[in-house]
């Protein structure tokens, strides 16, 4: 097996899990997993990434603050600009993936409570026992946010390889402030999104279904 045939396999078993057993994730597993991800490469070699992470009673009590500040309907005070609206592909892509989630969940299309009640399945983390916060200096801005994506996707795939199960969740930018103050980010650091980790439930509903992805007809426009 060539390299790339490894790379192309890691990235097509990779899928949002949504479902997790309560079992931790072993200190020098995560490490591995920072330790892989911190190789992709960011404008001028600035490496803005840095990642906040929980475990055991600090990811309960994260769980917590998010499901208590979500479900009383608290304002989203986001530190990105959140998309202003989804049109033509990119809103059947995620039309799709919304009714593939709620097919293999049990919850009719009509069901606007049960829709409800599985978003906030986002805060409670879908009982994961970790979740990383990723985070990049403001100073950097826009720019920093893009390299740091880079770092979210390489967790997410050195993580698959070592049997780790993920969601990378913008949902918890919503309620920027309240995680700078509940973990002690400073002001300066822009909260981009979560990556919620551990061991998938192989039996769940919610990680019976596969999204599917644009073709490179679809992504490339060639030029001659």
């Amino acid at each position: 097996m060539t390299r790339y045939d490894t790379l192309t396999d890691t990235l097509k078993s990779r899928y949002s899990c949504r479902a997790f057993t309560p079992d931790p994730v072993p200190d020098d597993t995560i490490l591995k997993i920072v330790d892989a991800a911190r190789h992709v490469p960011s404008w001028c070699n600035a490496q803005p990434w840095q990642v906040t992470i929980t475990k055991g009673a600090a990811t309960d009590a994260f769980r917590t603050l998010m499901t208590e500040t979500a479900s009383k309907g608290t304002p989203p005070q986001p530190d990105l600009e959140w998309p202003t609206k989804y049109t033509g592909d990119y809103a059947d892509r995620r039309r799709t993936c919304g009714f593939q989630l709620y097919d293999a969940v049990g919850i009719a299309k009509e069901d606007r409570a049960g829709r409800a009640a599985q978003m906030l399945r986002n805060y409670a983390l879908f009982d994961a026992p970790h979740v990383a916060i990723i985070h990049s200096p403001s100073e950097l801005g826009p720019y920093g946010a893009m390299d740091t994506g880079g770092f979210v996707t390489a967790f997410t795939l050195a993580a698959n390889a070592l049997g780790v199960a993920t969601i990378a969740q913008a949902a918890i930018a919503a309620y920027a402030p309240q995680v700078r103050d509940h973990l002690g980010i400073p002001d300066d650091r822009l909260i981009l999104c979560a990556i919620s980790f551990g061991y998938a439930d192989p039996d769940a509903p919610a990680n019976q279904f596969r999204t599917k992805r644009a073709t490179p007809d679809e992504i490339i426009d060639w030029k001659d």
